[in-house]
């Protein structure tokens, strides 16, 4: 999720969706409410069918480019200083003074800051918004609601804290009792015994201070099912009790990560005797998290950009549906991923890249019809500040790709073009 520019880019897509349209106010609102010509509710036919694989074509383009080029930053070369999977293990070229410092960054940088954008910004910022009375403004606010895939994008990024402090992936998470994450009474009973590597930081953590341990796992456990247990999609739901309750146990997580955790891995694991046993944390979270993770995400990003490929050439309803199934399982490896939005994804302007949100809508449709796919280009040192790279990043990556592929959580019909 795009934090540059969040504002700014918003008020573009919301100010042309609200003044063409007004969303609706029942119980079931829908998404796509608008007008003919309205950007929220732009439908593939006829007149635009060429021009639409093209746009796919060339935003699943630059997604796999930008996984191909995080994957390399990794475990090839990041600006002349060798990988930044080395970087970071052996605290090379001054991005790092300790392992300390490491595990300080897997905490604050990565597990706290996903933890407390999911419950104060993902699901807060629409819940605010509509219970305020800008019912508008609420749903539209809600990520990933092209494709209603909110609730699993939300847990997905509880599990990448999850697998950040177990130090390991579990690659059939979601998939659990087919997502039922009510089934299991606690952390316990979801999570095997094997779950949980002997190098991570929940072991060292629980070495020293078992009940701290057994609190950050819980809450991991407890967010991610009450996320679960939002009424699907959470966009027809954003004041229901459920969301309130997932949007709180969220902030709960955070707070005990940056409350807790943190000063726990600052003041108690500072004395040397504990070096040995970071610099293995820093090592099994690099080896057994992260670039797997990043493997995964180049090789489904392919597999999409293949999926879209084969929709321009040889557009229908079954390659619609291929291509959206794609985007889903493309989506995974990404939203398990922010808890680590450190080094390269940031800092070289990868993440508002792959998944700016919210959307310019009114651009995307000005790309369609240009079919001016240097719109979607930016060029030199990134600045969260610089307009026209946020520009450039708000008519890309997955969440245009998702506007393109799905409509009311469905993929697209290619009906209308008969």
């Amino acid at each position: 999720m795009k934090r540059k520019n969040f504002f700014y880019g918003g008020v573009m897509a919301l100010m042309m969706a609200c003044s063409m349209s007004a969303c609706s106010e029942s119980d079931n609102p829908k998404p796509d409410a608008g007008g003919k010509d309205d950007p929220t509710n732009l439908d593939y036919k006829a007149e635009n069918a060429v021009a639409w694989g093209n746009y796919m074509y060339n935003v699943g383009l630059l997604l796999n480019q930008d996984a191909l080029v995080l994957y390399k930053y990794w475990t090839e070369d990041y600006d002349g200083k060798g990988p930044y999977a080395t970087i970071f293990k052996d605290q090379t070229g001054g991005a790092y003074s300790s392992a300390l410092a490491c595990v300080q960054e897997m905490v604050e940088g990565g597990m706290w800051n996903i933890a407390n954008e999911v419950g104060d910004a993902k699901i807060k910022d629409p819940w605010e918004k509509y219970t305020s009375g800008d019912k508008d403004g609420g749903l539209y606010a809600v990520e990933s609601w092209y494709s209603w895939h909110s609730r699993d994008d939300y847990t997905n990024n509880i599990f990448s804290i999850r697998n950040t402090y177990y130090g390991r992936i579990d690659d059939n998470d979601v998939n659990k009792v087919d997502g039922n994450l009510n089934a299991f009474a606690s952390y316990a009973d979801f999570d095997d015994a094997g779950d949980i590597a002997e190098k991570s930081l929940s072991t060292l953590v629980a070495s020293v201070n078992p009940e701290l341990d057994k609190k950050i796992k819980t809450l991991i456990f407890e967010s991610a099912k009450a996320i679960q247990a939002i009424p699907q999609p959470f966009r027809n739901n954003i004041d229901s009790k459920e969301s309130v309750a997932a949007m709180d146990k969220c902030v709960e997580l955070a707070g005990a990560l940056k409350n807790e955790l943190l000063p726990f891995v600052t003041n108690e694991l500072s004395n040397s005797k504990y070096d040995a046993q970071l610099d293995a944390v820093a090592e099994q979270f690099v080896d057994a998290v992260v670039l797997p993770t990043y493997k995964d995400l180049k090789e489904k990003n392919t597999a999409l950009l293949e999926s879209v490929n084969k929709f321009r050439t040889h557009p229908s309803d079954e390659a619609f549906e291929a291509a959206c199934s794609a985007w889903i399982k493309a989506r995974e490896p990404w939203e398990k991923s922010e808890a680590f939005l450190i080094g390269p994804v940031a800092n070289k302007g990868l993440d508002p890249n792959m998944d700016s949100w919210p959307l310019d809508q009114a651009g995307i449709v000005q790309v369609l019809e240009s079919q001016n796919w240097n719109d979607m280009q930016w060029s030199g040192n990134f600045s969260e500040e610089d307009k026209a790279i946020g520009a450039a990043q708000s008519v890309r990556g997955y969440h245009t790709l998702e506007y393109l592929l799905f409509k009311d959580g469905q993929p697209r019909k290619t009906v209308s073009t008969k």
